[in-house]
């Protein structure tokens, strides 16, 4: 146990050394202070407003969380609600602002039905979702569309509430 203890010291202080001699003597960031003196008449003259009328600050969209719909059994149906509207605008907005995002929209089933029909159910449920962006403004290129079908289930399929709650499309943003 001793050894133990006394090998971490030495990595300890070692790392702690070679760590100060790198951030001081090569990279020079160490023990330098200096004052810097702002006069009145600088910070009058100073302002953070672009005299264009746009902000300083970079405009940066924020990118949105992930986002489920739930549907009802066999079918690919849904009806937006003010949560999905939200969604959609946030994530327009960031797609709009970072042309290399795109929105991922992956259908998923429960595990009744044959593995065929489950994964054509799935891609119908995501193009359901992908109609729906477009439909509202959102450039289709902008839309990836899959299907897992019943493969990758959020919950047990072998209760009622399992099943419901893997009958779903979930939408990511791939930045």
């Amino acid at each position: 146990m001793k050894i133990l203890i006394i090998g971490f010291l030495v990595f300890f202080s070692w790392s702690a050394v070679s760590t100060r001699l790198y951030v001081c003597n090569i990279k020079g960031l160490c023990g330098e202070t200096g004052i810097v003196q702002i006069s009145d008449s600088n910070l009058k003259d100073s302002t953070a407003v672009d005299h264009l009328g746009k902000s300083l600050a970079p405009d940066v969209a924020l990118v949105p969380g992930n986002m489920i719909i739930y549907f009802a059994f066999d079918k690919s149906e849904f009806k937006s609600d003010v949560l999905t509207d939200k969604y959609f605008s946030e994530a327009n907005s960031y797609l709009n602002k970072n042309p290399q995002a795109r929105l991922s929209v992956t259908g998923h089933t429960d595990s009744v039905g044959s593995d065929k029909y489950n994964q054509d159910l799935g891609f119908r449920r995501a193009q359901r979702i992908k109609l729906y962006f477009e439909g509202r403004g959102m450039p289709a290129d902008k839309i990836l569309i899959g299907s897992k079908g019943e493969k990758d289930p959020a919950s047990d399929n072998s209760t009622e509430s399992g099943r419901s709650k893997n009958r779903r499309a979930s939408i990511i943003i791939n930045k």
